[in-house]
């Protein structure tokens, strides 16, 4: 009963035909190894300087066997709805962004379960290192739509359990972590200003985790394909050029459409990659490096959990305050890409 009478006044104070978005916490969890450049060089031949000077990186964080994306993402959300200060029966929606489930069923199921949201659906959603913006975008349309009242939005990824650790081309980019935003439907406002996402499927050999397809026999001439995954393979050069060329156009076409310019962000918070990524798209778009957020050197890219661990982190060392405009990018295999322009709070 109490669930249902906080639920009547949520969906009470809302008037459907003028529904915004607002953004109410944030949180992130990152497992405690760490794995330096330095003994990444004691496993292949690369070095410290080597790797800062093409990457950014110094560090990344790697799972060990009390670490999953279920185990990251429940956590991560948990600090989320604490900062929000939401009951947890009021949780309607949770959406995680992930690539590398605890289990190919689905996650965010067992999220749901760990956190107590029993009110809550809950459902995997996948699209790499663009996935949490792709599952940020969706929640905000569920939400204007007035389906749900409340949505928690998770990106987590182990991408250490498929990486090739004898190529020190990809080895040395890759790191493990979760991040969440806590949203919710208001009538007040909308923060949530506008969005734009595109797909190049002709382009994503350029990087991917495919599937093995051993071929076996169940009985006689009945063949199949057993279960498993080869490692992350990626073509560097090539995903480099197609970030650096395509978002910036989508930020650019971003600001047109929602009639803002790139003087207008306090915050530009893009998919974690690589530091030149960053670098180049603030230069293309004319903001200044230190309006660009980055955490890459610690973490690595953690793909679908970079801009959520980026964003809490910011929020909470006070950069990123109420009302402060962020343009975001997400952007990776598939090919994927999208941008949003939102402000916070």
């Amino acid at each position: 009963m109490t669930y249902i009478s906080n639920k009547k006044k949520l969906l009470e104070e809302i008037n459907f035909n003028q529904i915004g978005v607002s953004f109410k916490g944030s949180g992130s969890y990152v497992p405690d190894q760490i794995l330096t450049n330095q003994k990444i060089s004691q496993k292949v031949d690369t070095s410290d300087e080597w790797i800062k000077s093409r990457t950014g990186i110094s560090e990344r964080r790697i799972s060990n066997l009390g670490d999953n994306v279920t185990e990251m993402g429940y956590k991560a959300a948990l600090t989320a709805i604490e900062m929000a200060n939401w009951d947890i029966e009021t949780v309607d929606l949770i959406l995680l962004a992930t690539s590398t489930p605890h289990d190919l069923f689905g996650s965010a199921p067992s999220i749901q379960a760990k956190l107590g949201a029993n009110n809550a659906v809950a459902f995997d959603l996948t699209a790499a290192c663009s996935g949490f913006l792709f599952a940020l975008i969706t929640a905000s349309q569920f939400l204007k739509g007035g389906s749900f009242k409340r949505v928690i939005v998770i990106g987590a990824d182990q991408l250490s359990s498929f990486v090739d650790w004898n190529d020190r081309r990809s080895c040395i980019l890759f790191g493990d972590g979760a991040g969440a935003l806590a949203i919710e439907a208001t009538n007040e406002y909308d923060n949530f200003i506008g969005f734009d996402m595109s797909t190049d499927g002709k382009r994503g050999s350029f990087l991917n985790l495919p599937s093995k397809n051993n071929k076996e026999k169940i009985i006689d001439n009945i063949d199949f394909s057993s279960g498993g995954f080869s490692p992350i393979q990626m073509n560097g050069q090539e995903v480099y050029k197609f970030a650096v060329r395509e978002v910036p156009l989508i930020l650019d076409k971003l600001f047109r459409k929602t009639k803002y310019s790139s003087e207008d962000v306090n915050w530009l918070v893009l998919h974690q990659a690589n530091q030149r990524i960053l670098d180049s798209v603030g230069d293309k778009l004319k903001i200044p490096k230190e309006k660009i957020l980055s955490n890459l050197e610690k973490f690595g890219n953690t793909s679908a959990a970079t801009i959520p661990l980026m964003m809490d982190e910011a929020i909470r060392n006070n950069r990123i305050r109420q009302n402060d405009i962020i343009a975001t990018s997400g952007f990776g295999a598939g090919l994927s890409w999208g941008a949003a322009l939102i402000k916070w709070g």
